[in-house]
């Protein structure tokens, strides 16, 4: 078994990488982001109770702003723009 945050799987690179990129396109054109703003995309897996399991995490980082933290509750894979643009959305 197992163990740790992050999803081991050595043929999953190009499907992850897709994912990553599509992800990232979705949040710069729903959140209107300029250019300088960078983005990062994880899947984080949670083997405790406590958590909801596997979720998607983009973090949205711009000059002179706090970085801001959107979390979808699925594998990267199956998120869509539907998810993004409902966690995206001001509290």
């Amino acid at each position: 078994m197992r163990f740790g945050l992050f999803r081991a799987g050595a043929g999953k690179a190009k499907p992850q990488a897709d994912a990553i990129g599509r992800v990232k396109g979705w949040v710069a054109a729903i959140a209107a982001l300029p250019a300088e703003a960078s983005l990062a995309v994880n899947e984080i897996v949670c083997t405790d109770p406590s958590c909801p399991g596997t979720e998607t995490v983009v973090l949205v980082m711009q000059p002179g702003r706090k970085t801001r933290a959107y979390k979808v509750s699925k594998a990267l894979l199956d998120v869509t723009e539907d998810d993004l643009r409902e966690a995206l959305k001001p509290a």
